[in-house]
């Protein structure tokens, strides 16, 4: 059996990289770190609302494109490759289609990107993109909230990729509006989630890979290019080898949640495991064949990286989702796992 990606989906992705090749560049991800002005990052965001991105999972009636969970992997790559700072795993694959179920009335803001919207199933974690947010979804015991920004106090944090603004929020008592409640909907929120910051990652991975074979090639010592060197084309391949691995298995996910196999959680945390490990080992390769100027934040480079290890551990990190996977195969004794911690 041969498995492709639907026209439809392959088409989305197609128009969103088109955008982000033109205007997504090192000065927007710069942008959005601390000190940075936002205005040009917020007008591609508003650009690639346009387009539709924002309302991939949301249903045609309001306003959606009604497509399912098998857009999300080709499209969260193409952003992944791009570094753009925006909270697309957060919007486009958990909050806006949970506005839509929700009837709220400020779905319609979300959708043409005028309103910047963020998501955090955590109850403990620092919220991605609060510090800039318009509007924030946190947990309040098993009910998803939503606020606006003055209904909340937020604490910016420093974090290892300054320009995701991560911030602590704590909402006021008994308000927001309700956007899902329950261990079921509150696990397919979540499984969306992990779904996105996996493809997220794999785009992540080719283009600190493409960086540095790029570098490799230009870069010179004996006479010769640095990338003709054994032990670096090595390195390269073993890089290229973890992201042909991860690809398949995200899409697999994909397929997986919008299916509703009754595996889609192993499956989706399987993708989430080989997405991390790919890009967490893309980003040492990468720094390393660069030397010492890959340790830059100055460099381009660093700025993937930087994404990268966050993402990683972002939505559960590889040992958090490797202990769900082994609890579910019955193989937690074996392995010797006694954390009381897994992944829905």
């Amino acid at each position: 059996m041969r498995f492709a990606v639907a026209e439809q989906d392959t088409a989305l992705a197609e128009a969103a990289g088109e955008i982000l090749a033109k205007r997504a560049g090192s000065e927007q991800i710069r942008a959005g770190w601390p000190g940075g002005r936002t205005e040009d990052l917020d007008a591609v965001w508003r650009t690639l609302a346009q387009v539709g991105i924002t309302a991939t999972l949301v249903p045609e009636g309001p306003g959606g494109l009604g497509l399912d969970e098998n857009a999300l992997p080709p499209l969260m790559e193409a952003l992944g490759r791009s570094g753009l700072p925006v909270p697309a795993a957060e919007t486009v694959a958990v909050g806006a289609p949970l506005l839509a179920a929700a009837e709220a009335p400020q779905l319609s803001s979300v959708l043409d990107g005028s309103a910047l919207l963020t998501v955090s199933l955590s109850s403990d974690a620092p919220v991605p993109f609060a510090a800039r947010a318009d509007l924030i979804a946190v947990l309040d015991h098993d009910r998803l909230r939503l606020f606006t920004r003055d209904e909340v106090h937020i604490e910016p944090l420093d974090s290892v990729d300054g320009s995701r603004g991560s911030a602590r929020v704590a909402p006021r008592v008994g308000g927001g509006l309700l956007l899902a409640e329950g261990p079921e909907a509150l696990a397919v929120a979540r499984r969306r989630g992990v779904l996105a910051t996996s493809a997220l990652l794999v785009g992540l991975s080719e283009r600190m890979l493409e960086l540095t074979v790029t570098y490799v090639q230009q870069r010179h010592q004996f006479g010769v290019p640095v990338g003709s060197f054994q032990a670096v084309k090595h390195a390269l391949a073993d890089v290229e080898l973890a992201v042909r691995f991860a690809r398949p298995a995200v899409l697999a996910a994909g397929w997986a949640q919008a299916a509703g196999d009754p595996e889609a959680a192993v499956r989706t945390s399987m993708a989430k495991v080989l997405a991390s490990d790919a890009a967490r080992e893309a980003a040492r390769t990468a720094i390393q064949c660069h030397g010492a100027m890959g340790y830059t934040t100055e460099y381009d480079l660093h700025l993937y990286a930087k994404r990268a290890w966050a993402l990683a551990a972002d939505w559960g990190g590889p040992a958090e989702h490797r202990e769900f996977i082994a609890r579910r195969l019955g193989l937690a004794d074996a392995a010797g796992i006694v954390s009381e911690g897994a992944v829905t």
